[in-house]
């Protein structure tokens, strides 16, 4: 039963999602990561029709779409996102976002492997910024 130092191991960039820094271990059934976004970015809105995934923010707040809606998560919020549901375009409201992501199945390691782009990115793009300038017009 190995111990992973996450923090020390290789920084990844993925093609899906390249604004994203992750560090990932992958195992036989699911694979794991920290993942982090610098303020103001995200990945576009997709979907995986074969990957579940959980989300644990540790630090930093987002303003994402889930299931096709806009949401404010923050530390400690988990966020289950089921195969097929439309996720992502979130914005980072602080310096940096930081998540621990677990998804199955572990396919080859490589987080977004399952990544599908949707046909209504911009307008769901649209309705995050809509909804990051309502909060930083707020703060």
């Amino acid at each position: 039963m190995p111990i992973h130092k996450i923090f020390e191991m290789e920084k990844n960039r993925e093609e899906s999602t390249p604004e994203a820094e992750m560090q990932r271990v992958k195992g036989d059934l699911m694979k794991v990561g920290i993942v982090v976004y610098q303020k103001d970015k995200g990945a576009p809105p997709h979907f995986h029709p074969n990957d579940e995934q959980f989300n644990l923010i540790l630090e930093g707040r987002r303003v994402m779409i889930l299931d096709g809606e806009v949401v404010y998560a923050e530390p400690g919020d988990l966020i289950h996102i089921p195969r097929n549901s439309i996720h992502g375009g979130g914005q980072s409201l602080d310096e940096k976002c930081v998540f621990f992501a677990a998804k199955s199945p572990a396919g080859s390691g490589v987080m977004g492997e399952d990544y599908n782009p949707v046909d209504n990115a911009e307008e769901l793009m649209q309705l995050v910024e809509d909804r990051v300038k309502e909060i930083r017009e707020k703060e």
